[in-house]
Parts: structure tokens; sequence; C-alpha cells
């Protein structure tokens, strides 16, 4: 049988993504978005326990510290992710702690002006109040650039071609935090990972009728079955007498958190003691909000694809950032010993669930504040093994890395500038980063070590960042390399975004994020 004359003809561009069931301006029913909001929350909790987990010990703190600590990031995280989506980008995008900071406050953390502190909570108030002066001095970077408008020139000549490695590298750049993770307890890691993928990617569609309780409710589903399952081993005594490193990773009933969580606690400015400031650690802590600065405009990108949002002009992610720089300085005034970022996991949530609603997100924030304000009921969802949550980010992370890959539809594939800019960046991405990280594990410290600490934080804490070399080199090459030749504009898809970012209505609008058919209206031409 003859093929006819369109089964070649390439897959049409879509500047929004189709198939997305409630984009940014629309709302499932409320029911549904109170479930779909809770797991968004579920899905926030990994980090925000991770990262406490990981700094409080090392701080000197017990389990109710670690657990104040949480509940503070918590309720951070609720406020900003609020003021982002009234006031600041309006994307879907939660906002809540960031890897990226991990580095300069451990090294906080060594200082030796704290090891010779004797009593550890004491030690513990002085190291979290230095922490917060340097976060405190590091939001003044975001802030400048963001409402300054000098991000919005950056974002000017962003094409499509350099957001892909941006974007892709934002989330596949942390991909130790997957199956590494997992693997720390792989009989609970790998039926998560199992049962994600087989509720979401094919239950979904055989059962046509349960579509929505498995499509947009998988991660639900998988979490309370594998966390039932790991419960079950924990009482059964099956890990009894295995090594501490695997009890911690693998029992229900090792976090500490429900014992250590006051009933109620609301967080307050300056709770632990007023902050202070050394120069060098504020230099360093302003490199990881470079960083997380870079990272949140690609999971920025991502959050705008999978609500099916018009491309972004240049001044809200700017006004962004600024209002991103408001949610580092509240996490160095309330003391969450981690700054802020925009949430990779989550975007990646939107794209699993197809669902981009604003006031999704809205509702997880207010879960966010109120059981951080209720210590108990929080800290149980919060003592979910980390395997199961690495397990999550399997799926999630891959589901971001692929919204930067989709921009390559804008792009010309056939041409050997695009080939090079693009393979480069990626790969010098990953490379880079892994010999920065596998240098200062084997070696207790990175390539680059001078008398000046602060420094050696700066450049550790930059090239560290997958997503920051990646973005750097794309940038650079994108916005250098051919210049002068006249397919280069067309090559590198930025054409595609010109007409947006010449928008003239305000961007604030419901009308801009609206669907294709509302495009007419401010665009005749399309």
């Amino acid at each position: 049988m003859a093929a006819k004359p369109d089964d070649f003809a390439p897959h049409p561009i879509k500047e929004q993504l189709p198939g997305v069931d409630f984009c940014l301006a629309s709302s499932p029913p409320w029911p549904q978005a109170i479930l779909l909001g809770f797991q968004h929350y579920l899905v926030m909790l990994g980090t925000s326990v991770f990262i406490p987990s990981l700094l409080v010990p090392q701080m000197g703190g017990g389990y109710e510290e670690k657990a104040r600590v949480i509940q503070t990031l918590l309720f951070v995280a609720g406020i900003n992710t609020l003021l982002q989506s009234y006031l600041g980008t309006r994307l879907p995008a939660v906002i809540g702690g960031s890897f990226t900071y991990i580095l300069p406050t451990i090294s906080i953390i060594l200082s030796p002006r704290f090891a010779y502190i004797p009593d550890p909570y004491l030690r513990f108030e002085a190291t979290m109040r230095a922490i917060q002066g340097a976060l405190i001095a590091a939001s003044s970077l975001q802030i400048v650039l963001g409402f300054c408008g000098i991000w919005r020139i950056f974002m000017r000549f962003l094409s499509p071609l350099a957001a892909v490695p941006i974007v892709t590298i934002t989330a596949l750049g942390l991909f130790y935090y997957g199956f590494p993770i997992v693997a720390s307890c792989i009989e609970i890691g790998l039926p998560a990972i199992i049962l994600l993928v087989f509720f979401s990617q094919y239950v979904a569609h055989y059962f046509e009728k349960r579509r929505m309780i498995f499509d947009r409710f998988a991660i639900l589903v998988t979490v309370v079955i594998v966390w039932v399952y790991a419960h079950i081993l924990t009482v059964a005594g099956a890990y009894k007498h295995r090594p501490p490193k695997t009890q911690f990773s693998c029992r229900t009933d090792r976090a500490g958190l429900i014992g250590g969580s006051p009933w109620i606690k609301i967080p307050y400015p300056f709770q632990w003691g007023g902050p202070t400031f050394d120069a060098g650690e504020a230099f360093a802590m302003m490199a990881a909000s470079f960083a997380s600065l870079i990272e949140s405009t690609g999971t920025l990108i991502a959050v705008s694809r999978y609500a099916s949002a018009t491309p972004v002009p240049p001044s809200i992610f700017s006004r962004g950032i600024g209002w991103q720089g408001i949610a580092i300085l509240l996490s160095g005034m309330f003391g969450t010993a981690n700054g802020s970022a925009a949430s990779v996991e989550n975007a990646g949530l939107q794209g699993l669930t197809r669902v981009g609603s604003r006031r999704v997100v809205q509702i997880s924030a207010l879960f966010m504040i109120f059981f951080s304000i209720l210590g108990k009921f929080g800290a149980l969802f919060a003592s979910i093994p980390f395997p199961i949550i690495a397990a999550l980010y399997c799926v999630l992370y891959a589901y971001t890395a692929s919204a930067g890959l989709g921009f390559l539809q804008f792009c010309n594939l056939n041409s050997m500038r695009t080939k090079f800019i693009l393979g480069f960046s990626l790969f010098m991405g990953l490379s880079v980063a892994q010999y920065f990280r596998e240098y200062e594990i084997i070696a207790g410290y990175g390539p680059l070590r001078t008398h000046a600490r602060w420094f050696n934080d700066i450049v550790n804490v930059i090239f560290g960042s997958a997503a920051t070399v990646a973005a750097i080199v794309a940038y650079f090459l994108d916005c250098t390399m051919l210049r002068g030749d006249s397919a280069t504009r067309r090559d590198r898809g930025w054409h595609w975004w010109e007409k947006f970012r010449s928008y003239k209505t305000d961007p604030r609008s419901e009308e801009f994020y609206a669907l294709p058919y509302n495009l007419g209206k401010f665009f005749p031409s399309l």
C-alpha cells in the first residue's frame, strides 16, 4: 500500500505544549486541586528534609534542632511560593530548598572559629547565625540582577538553542540524587521506581476510566504502597541487625523527626539570634546564589512549558529572579540553613500529571505552611525514607530534562553549528561538574586550593554546578559564533521567541498566559 504524502511530513512546531489538561490559568475541580496540591507538597518534602538532615548534625544540632530547621524551611518555602505565584513570574513554580547551597554552607560549618565551641547547641546557634548572615548578604545579588532589569538583558538574547542545555542539565546535573540514593536501600527504592512507571505510563492508558487516578495521582499511590511495605519490613525486623547506614536509609522509624517536633510552632525571623557577617563567606554564598539563579531560570522555563504558557518575556523572568532574591533574604532571616530556588522536581511533577495550574501550586504552598506549624503531623510525612523520594526524582527529573530537549524543535538540527554548541555544552556541563565533584570526594577539597578559602568556594561552587557550566558555554558560543551569518538567527530558533519579547500588553494579565486561541488578539500575523 502506497504511503500518503503527509506520512513523511515533520511534526509541526508547537509554541505551547499540547496535551496539558489544565494550563496556567485554568484549574481542576477543587477536590482534585487539593489532592494535587498535597502531592506537590510530598514531592518537595524530599529536598526540605534531606538538606537539614545532612547539615544540622554537622552543625551540632540534634533531632529537635533538625525538626525545627525542617519546619522553618517548609514555612519559608510556602511563603516564597505564594510570593512567586502572585508577584513574581506568576508561573506555577514551587520555591524551596536547593542543593546548590550545600557546599558553601558546609564550608561555613567547618570554619575553624566554630571548632572550639564545646557545647553542641551553642555551636549550632553560632553556625546558624553565620549561615544566616551569608544568605542575607547573598540575596542582594539576585535582588539587584532582578529588580534592576539586568537579568532581562541576559534573557533578551537567550535563544531556544542555548535554553536546551540550561533546562536539560538543570535536571540531569542532579543525577547523583537519584539512583545512588535509591541503591542505598534497593529493596524499597527499586519497587518505587517500577510502580511509579507502571501506574503512570501503563495502567493509566489501559484503564481509561481510571486514568485520572493512576495518571495524576501516581505519586500518591506509589508512595502509600511502598511506604506501607517499608514499614512492614521495619516492624518485621528485616533491618534489626543491619549496619547503621542501612537502617537509616531503610527503616521508617529512624528519622527522629516525630519525637523532636513540637505540636505547634510558628517560625519567626532571627529565632536563632542575630546574624553574623563574614565577607569571605558572603562572597562564597553569592557564588551559590548565582548558580541557583541559572538553575532556577532553567526550571522556570520548564515550568512555563508544562503550564502550556506562551514564551515568557525577559522582563517577567527578571522580576521573578528579583522575588527569588527576596526568597533568599527570607531564608536568611528565618534561619533555614539553605537558600531558595525553583524546585526542579515539582516542575517534573507538572509534566507527569499534565496539570500546570497555578492554583494547585498555591494550594501546595498552604500545605507547606500548615504542616510546618503543626509540627507532629508534618513530621509524619517528612519521615518517608529517602530512597522512596529518590525513586520519585528518577522520574520527575527526567520530565524536567525532556522539557529542555523539547526546545530543539525550534532549532535547525541539520546545522553543524547547532550540533557543536549543543553537544559541547551538554558534555562540558556534565564533565566539568563531575570532575570537581570527584576531586573533592577523593582529596577532601576542590581542584583550586589557595589560602583564600572563600575564593576556593566560589570557584568550586560555580564549576561544580553542571547547569551553570552548560549555561556559560552554550550562551557564550551561541552569542558569538557566526553572528554575521544570516542563517544563524533562524538556525538557533531565536526568531520564534522574538515576537513574544516585543509584547506590548501587560504580561501579568491572564490573557498573556492563555491558550493559543488568544494569541491572535496580540499577534495578528499568527
